[in-house]
């Protein structure tokens, strides 16, 4: 009578064995904006979703649409962040801007914001109406310094953002936070980037010192470039900067972020959830040599389903 039972109990230890071998891990549906990257002159080749890969925890994940961003699909909403800090020999620069702003596609709007010792200050929300927003782009006059990080995060934390379009900020700084510490990052510039990447907005920056640079504290400075750059990378986007002075012109730095934002996707995959929504860490890869993908570090994924009791 031992024998049969311990036989029923190893039939039935076998079916849960497999049951839980087929029970698939539980998922949720998340989504992240990539970017091929530099071509150097040559056009981007086109991606399918068999191109690329994305992991979680180095575990594959199966991806479940990939999207071009482009023609119908191809808005954005771009805002410009100026911070007055930034007041060198600006004039030349802002008319390689306003160029920039004309030249967008016909499905972006663009907005304009600035960093007044450090509170934000939205002159115009993204618009179509290429003339309203060059009127309300204006060369920075200088001020007082403070983190221009905190600004950042309260620009993205209050946009209205349309779903059905890309969002994507250009902040001109020096990114200077007057409060950081050399080799660390700052309080506020780890909030930006978790607002950014939560909303999936990609931050592109552009270096532009302050007038007394020359005689500022280098340390500062190059911890501010540092700071400018990590937002920038963790987001999805790029950094721009050439020594501790003022670009010789924003033209071929704002012609590589045009470039970027031509050649975007939408990967729609399935992660593997945790008991409550946040930010994940997921890699995406390209299989195609010679192919860079640039994304955000970190993709918020939904809760996975509610445990039963």
């Amino acid at each position: 009578m031992r024998q049969v039972q311990r036989f029923a109990l190893l039939i039935s230890a076998c079916g849960l064995g497999l049951w839980a071998q087929r029970t698939p891990p539980p998922s949720a549906p998340a989504k992240v904006i990539v970017t091929t990257g530099h071509f150097y002159s040559r056009p981007a080749p086109p991606l399918t979703a068999n191109d690329l890969t994305v992991t979680q925890d180095y575990e594959p994940l199966p991806i479940t649409k990939l999207v071009p961003l482009r023609g119908d699909r191809g808005g954005l909403d771009l805002f410009l962040l100026v911070d007055n800090c930034s007041n060198c020999e600006a004039g030349t620069q802002f008319e390689d801007l306003r160029k920039f702003i004309n030249a967008q596609a016909a499905g972006t709007r663009v907005g304009v914001a600035y960093i007044h010792e450090g509170r934000l200050k939205v002159a115009v929300d993204p618009t179509s109406d290429r003339k309203q927003a060059i009127q309300a782009l204006n060369t920075p006059t200088g001020n007082k310094p403070v983190s221009p990080f905190v600004a950042l995060a309260e620009l993205i934390r209050d946009w209205k953002q349309d779903s059905s379009s890309r969002h994507a900020v250009l902040m001109i700084s020096n990114g200077i936070d007057p409060e950081a510490n050399e080799g660390r990052q700052t309080a506020s510039a780890e909030a930006a980037i978790q607002g950014a990447e939560r909303a999936g907005v990609a931050v592109y920056a552009i270096y532009h010192p302050s007038a007394d640079y020359a005689t500022a504290d280098f340390q500062k400075i190059y911890t501010g470039q540092v700071q400018l750059a990590h937002v920038a990378i963790e987001t999805g986007g790029e950094a721009y900067f050439l020594g501790f002075g003022p670009l010789p012109s924003l033209s071929p730095f704002l012609s590589d972020i045009a470039d970027h934002l031509a050649n975007q996707y939408l990967v729609e995959f399935l992660a593997r959830p945790g008991e409550a929504p946040e930010l994940e860490e997921v890699t995406v890869k390209s299989k195609l040599s010679g192919v860079e993908i640039v994304a955000p570090s970190k993709v918020w994924i939904p809760a996975g389903p509610t445990k039963r009791p």
